[in-house]
């Protein structure tokens, strides 16, 4: 039974995270916004339910064969993979870039806030 009020709780979060992506027409996927629905809940009731918890462990137990479709994507698509790799280097390189320095930013941002705390 915890495991699928776990799965409950996941399935109605990406629901409304579906809903406020297709309601607002944003760019954003549904699911997304599902997360954040997620964790603003969660912030809110302080802990993580031991079903959620079950659920979540039991997904990522699980994780790696989410990657099976995008190594058989790579190995189908090769060749037109290799006609776009610069392009798909230099996309990966400058987002990994971005990534980082926006992290960073932000970490430096809330350890300053959190230094200045008594």
């Amino acid at each position: 039974m915890p495991l699928i009020m776990g799965m409950s709780v996941l399935l109605i979060c990406q629901f409304l995270g579906e809903l406020v992506a297709r309601g607002l027409m944003l760019p954003v996927p549904g699911p997304v916004f599902g997360m954040v629905i997620l964790l603003v809940g969660l912030m809110v009731r302080g802990k993580v339910p031991d079903s959620l918890r079950m659920t979540g462990e039991g997904l990522l137990r699980y994780l790696t064969l989410l990657f099976v479709p995008a190594g058989v994507g790579l190995m189908v698509h090769f060749q037109l993979i290799g006609q776009d790799l610069w392009p798909i280097l230099i996309t990966l390189v400058l987002s990994t870039a971005v990534t980082l320095g926006v992290t960073a930013w932000v970490l430096d941002r809330m350890n300053r806030r959190r230094g200045s705390r008594p």
